[in-house]
């Protein structure tokens, strides 16, 4: 027995302990955005069996992961609204992409099954306005000719919390309505003219599972993981469109990724006969400065590890893996911006 086993083993230790507790505090954690959850998920099981290393999420919304990172409870926050160029240089941090996922209408209608309900943009804003409340309305008959509607009430079914999810299909609802925008507009959270609200895309799920005749929204990976119906929206070109990858990615090309504007971009209503209206990216948020530089050094490896290995992993999950091209200027911005306490760069 070695010196060292020796006085561990007097003081009730072992070096296996000493060593679990070495990797546990490499360990990393993060809170915001139920968006990209699915995914996150899948890349911490995968890097874990890879290095050892855990990614603790929690899945809270991303005005909750907003919160957390300014208190700096966690390591980095999550969020599909991204913050402005003036937000992030008043906080100090710096924000970047990790994949591009869909928000889709989800519905729980007797007889209608996934992809068969078509809805333009006036009448998905008419129904989350509150003023198409039978799902046999005349208007939504029109767009669905060969399908027979119910005599149903809708329930209109929508985030109780701060959501970026909320940003991403608001961003879209005011981008296709002037008076969406004047009485309800864009934002994690509004004002909402009519429905019930759940929290998490979990609990909006949960509740349109639960509600005949509920209609509501959510990220593509729960519609598919929970086999909920979805509905066909118009997109800009004025062809009903299913969600798909390759919907997403349509859309997805019109970003322009700035590194200046913390790769802020909101794709929603872009052009494209191909196109899904309501595409957006999810966002990282860390300090510039980090007080921990072994544990800010860590989260810059797993969006690496991300970047470099998860692309199967997101696609199969039907989100959009980022381009090359943005995530090496991803990395770049690291190597610019991210830095300990003495000014010295954490990614090289």
């Amino acid at each position: 027995m070695s010196k060292l086993n020796r006085i561990l083993s007097g003081l009730g230790l072992s070096l296996t302990l000493l060593g679990a507790t070495m990797a546990h505090a490499a360990d990393i954690t993060g809170a915001g955005a139920t968006f990209p959850y699915p995914v996150y998920a899948k890349w911490a099981e995968a890097y874990k069996n890879k290095t050892g290393i855990g990614m603790n999420y929690q899945s809270i919304g991303s005005g909750g992961g907003i919160k957390q990172i300014k208190a700096k409870t966690v390591d980095f926050g999550a969020t599909d609204a991204p913050l402005n160029a003036n937000e992030l240089g008043m906080l100090g941090m710096t924000q970047f992409p990790t994949v591009i996922g869909g928000v889709v209408p989800v519905l729980n209608v007797q007889g209608i099954a996934a992809g068969q309900l078509k809805l333009s943009s006036d009448t998905l804003v008419a129904i989350f306005m509150g003023k198409i409340t039978k799902w046999n309305d005349a208007k939504i008959a029109a767009e669905n000719k060969d399908l027979n509607l119910p005599d149903q009430a809708i329930t209109v079914v929508h985030r109780a919390d701060g959501s970026g999810t909320t940003h991403i299909f608001t961003s879209y609802l005011a981008a296709v309505s002037t008076e969406w925008m004047r009485e309800v507009g864009a934002g994690k959270a509004v004002k909402w003219p009519a429905g019930t609200g759940g929290k998490g895309n979990e609990g909006v799920a949960s509740y349109v599972q639960r509600i005949k005749g509920a209609i509501g929204y959510v990220e593509y990976a729960y519609a598919l993981q929970n086999k909920m119906t979805y509905a066909q929206l118009q997109n800009r070109d004025g062809r009903f469109v299913s969600p798909t990858a390759e919907s997403f990615k349509a859309a997805a090309g019109n970003a322009k990724w700035k590194a200046s504007e913390g790769f802020a971009e909101i794709l929603v209503n872009e052009p494209g006969a191909e196109s899904w209206p309501i595409v957006g990216a999810t966002f990282i948020l860390i300090y510039k400065n980090q007080d921990n530089a072994a544990v800010g050094a860590e989260v810059l490896k797993f969006f690496d590890w991300a970047y470099a290995n998860g692309d199967k992993l997101a696609a199969d999950l039907d989100y959009v893996p980022l381009p090359n091209n943005v995530t090496d200027m991803i990395r770049k911005t690291w190597k610019e911006q991210v830095k300990d306490s003495h000014g010295k760069a954490l990614w090289n």
